[in-house]
């Protein structure tokens, strides 16, 4: 009799050793989604996808094509030269591409950035968090090499608090990572200096 309680003391206890355990990693499991929660919420009222998912024609016309969410400028959209525009005399000063990846002004081309996890094309790859948050505190990638270029509204981003930047930072990092190598920026040439913009030093 003696032997049969002890059995099923055992067997009790054994029973009750992965139900502790996994309440006690429930917490830290509940508070990471959380956060990622929190990072998607953001993204998304903070219209990133607006330039850094692609549009595409559908029944209704120009909708964000969700396969490709967050990749950047397609690589196979090729575009023509940008239209040149004089500030002093165009009033019109931007242009953007059909997919809303692209935009021309003063400051030359700019192409939305893959912040999709991809390990060869997406650009926030060898990123750390800090370097993100240093990144859009400064306006500059790493938070030391060339500046952001227009339109990526970085000065309202920087203005985030530090959790919610790094809840921004844990939802890019875990969505379905796309393959896409984004074109490099073309920088204007500064006044005076012949048109057609030079391709600056590529940024890792």
């Amino acid at each position: 009799m003696k032997s049969s309680r002890v059995v099923l003391l055992v067997s009790a206890v054994a029973l009750c050793v992965p139900v502790v355990a996994a309440a006690q990693s429930k917490p830290k499991a509940s508070a990471k989604n959380k956060q990622v929660q929190r990072g998607e919420y953001l993204v998304t009222i903070g219209q990133c996808h607006d330039c850094h998912t692609p549009l595409k024609m559908g029944p209704n016309g120009p909708e964000p094509d969700m396969e490709r969410a967050l990749s950047g400028h397609p690589q196979d959209f090729k575009l023509p030269p940008a239209p040149a525009k004089d500030p002093a005399k165009d009033p019109w000063l931007f242009s953007f591409a059909a997919t809303m990846t692209s935009a021309a002004g003063p400051w030359g081309v700019s192409y939305s950035a893959n912040l999709t996890p991809d390990p060869e094309t997406g650009v926030l790859r060898d990123f750390t968090e800090q370097q993100f948050i240093q990144t859009m505190r400064t306006g500059k990638h790493l938070g030391q090499g060339r500046p952001i270029l227009p339109p990526m509204p970085w000065p309202n981003v920087g203005k985030m608090t530090d959790e919610d930047l790094k809840a921004v930072w844990a939802y890019l990092r875990q969505i379905p990572p796309v393959k896409n190598k984004v074109p490099d920026p073309l920088i204007a040439p500064p006044p005076g200096a012949p048109a057609g913009g030079t391709p600056p030093a590529p940024q890792k």
